[in-house]
């Protein structure tokens, strides 16, 4: 047994509600949103007076060491590069650009640009990476007219940076120089002395000013620049502040390796450890099999606090922990708080966290969602409480108002809060597109309460209204349910499912499978890939489940009759996934549409109600 028995000290919101003539119906919190910084370098230089001598973020060398920086420290670089990047001329016409993952000389970039009034726009760095002509690069760069460039290994980015953008835009590198371009030294811009315009710009930040560009991810299309002012960046942690009660009476710790060019890691816990003066340890892990075993190492040095993943993250952090004892004390000996996010958690995965946390903690710990989006800042909605069952989103923090409308049998999800953005980079069509009459931002997605009537119990995502489709009867499928419904009812064998059937009298899914889950079945190390697939016991245990999953189904729409392993991972450069895990179902659809067609076919990979072999 490790941990506390004390259970984190949260809020207790007052939720409020209205249903309209037209029955829509609007959600709000009782509680108002207290006042926050005019910017977030504000709340950092807090920090560096009070708490100078505090790590607030570490990384790995390349000997494994572990590098740290104080909030002392960090204030000086952040004003020296900002003095630097005013004597430049960047601005909002002219951000600064950043190819390169998490590290602290990209965060101090990113702070130092936003000190002075500079957004920066963080990318990642497969877009880079993958050549074929750069074409996400080049349409990124198109959109916002980088002024600068910040790269940290010159070798490695030196072919895009030469390929997309014009000569000259100058680099800033770590290591190397970019053959023909200016290309300037971060340890040197660091040192940059102070200036009287640094100063002046700094002041001259209000709360409409741009702090960054965040392209949504393009799960639901092409990636869109959405514009995140200081308003936004600073109302939503003092939101969470109000919820998380907790993190004001000590400074947060967060082991994290999800990336900042997306609004969970690169908004809400990049911020979040700020607002706090908290430490951030840049987990240089990820959840895939390469690159897990980094972050098992760095969760059995360092312990968090407060602990955000994707599911598949902890799905494979699971399956090291329940064997390593060092992990799981470590892990859990200060942790306050599970969150996940990115993706919808399985139950089979939330059951593992929840059975360990409770061997290691007496009474467990509150494992917590929310909803937002990259337009959202990203919090929106937040649940607090330990549940049994996952799915949860919560409930409106303070400051947000939640709407639902009408939309045939589905209730779509609008918000309104100072941390919703006021728009798309350069794109007025798709600004207005965004918000309806009453400027709430539209989700584009269905919800529907946990308990109906109950606002206070929180909601449940009901799907996503553009992957929606119609079965051959007309019957709708609503297809977020059915994919969370299938995940779950095949109990471990899957990592996500993707839902097709359009034009079809049944519903079929290609499924991504969990190898590790697999071959647990078959016992045999010398059966892999296409084998482990097809090998007997795999595909009658899989069928076993898909039968036990029809019959529980309400209708053809609910109800998936066939389904199909999938053997090739899905492709990041493609779109088909984030690299945060989400899977993009449409894109799925369209690159495979040869194994979609084949569902309906005497395909022998297909498993099928009542013919798994």
């Amino acid at each position: 047994m490790n941990g506390t028995a004390e259970e984190p000290r949260l809020w207790d919101p007052v939720i409020r509600s209205e249903t309209r003539a037209d029955g829509s119906i609007l959600i709000w919190n009782e509680e108002p949103l207290a006042a926050y910084p005019r910017c977030l370098t504000e709340r950092f230089l807090h920090w560096a007076r009070t708490t100078p001598d505090h790590v607030w973020m570490a990384e790995r060398a390349a000997d494994r060491s572990l590098v740290r920086i104080t909030y002392g420290e960090a204030a000086r670089k952040i004003e020296a590069i900002g003095s630097a990047l005013v004597a430049r001329g960047l601005s909002s016409e002219k951000p600064l650009m950043i190819l390169s993952g998490n590290s602290i000389a990209h965060a101090l970039m990113a702070l130092g640009a936003q000190h002075v009034g500079v957004p920066s726009t963080a990318l990642a760095p497969a877009y880079a990476l993958t050549g074929g002509g750069y074409l996400k690069l080049r349409d990124i760069a198109g959109q916002i007219s980088p002024g600068m460039i910040f790269a940290d290994d010159a070798t490695v980015f030196g072919p895009a940076i030469q390929a997309v953008f014009a000569a000259n835009i100058p680099v800033v590198t770590q290591t190397g120089t970019v053959p023909g371009r200016e290309t300037l030294a971060f340890d040197r811009l660091a040192q940059t002395p102070p200036t009287p315009e640094m100063a002046k710009a700094h002041a001259a930040i209000g709360p409409d000013t741009v702090a960054k560009f965040l392209f949504t991810s393009g799960t639901t299309g092409s990636p869109k620049a959405v514009i995140q002012t200081q308003r936004m960046i600073c109302s939503n942690p003092q939101m969470d502040a109000q919820c998380y009660l907790f993190m004001n009476e000590e400074p947060p710790t967060v082991v994290d390796w999800a990336p900042w060019n997306h609004t969970a890691s690169g908004n809400r816990v990049f911020h979040l450890v700020i607002y706090f003066g908290g430490t951030y340890i840049i987990d240089d892990g990820k959840p895939s099999p390469r690159d897990i075993g980094r972050t098992i190492e760095n969760l059995r040095e360092f312990s968090p606090t407060w602990y955000f993943n994707v599911p598949l993250g902890y799905q494979m952090l699971l399956d090291a922990m329940e064997t390593d004892k060092r992990l799981r004390e470590t892990f859990f000996s200060r942790l306050g708080m599970l969150f996940y996010a990115g993706a919808g958690m399985s139950q089979p995965v939330w059951d593992r966290i929840t059975r360990v946390a409770r061997d290691m903690v007496p009474g467990g710990v509150p494992l917590c969602t929310g909803f937002g989006s990259t337009e959202t800042g990203p919090g929106a909605l937040l649940w607090h409480k330990s549940e049994k069952t996952a799915g949860n989103l919560g409930v409106p923090l303070p400051g947000v108002t939640f709407k639902l409308v009408p939309q045939g049998d589905k209730m779509e999800g609008r918000v309104k809060s100072p941390s919703v953005t006021p728009g798309y980079w350069r794109n007025p069509e798709l600004t207005r597109e965004a918000f309806d009459d009453e400027g709430f931002y539209r989700f584009g997605d269905a919800f529907r309460f946990v308990k109906e009537g109950d606002a206070s119990a929180g909601f449940y995502f009901d799907g996503r209204l553009a992957e929606n489709f119609k079965l051959a009867s007309g019957t709708w499928v609503a297809v977020g349910p059915v994919r969370a419904k299938l995940t779950d009812d095949l109990k471990g064998l899957a990592t996500d499912t993707v839902i097709a059937g359009e034009g079809h009298r049944e519903l079929g899914a290609l499924v991504m499978p969990d190898w590790s889950a697999l071959a647990a079945l078959v016992k045999d190390e010398a059966v892999t890939g296409e084998a482990l697939l097809n090998h007997p016991t795999v595909r009658a245990v899989a069928a076993e489940r898909l039968a036990q999953h029809a019959a529980q189904a309400t209708g053809s729409a609910s109800r998936v009759t066939r389904m199909l392993f999938l053997e090739v991972p899905l492709s990041f450069e493609k779109g088909e996934v984030t690299d945060k895990g989400s899977v993009n179902q449409r894109a799925v659809l369209r690159h495979r549409a040869d194994l979609v067609e084949s569902l309906w076919s005497d395909d022998p990979r297909v498993i099928s109600l009542g013919h798994p072999a």
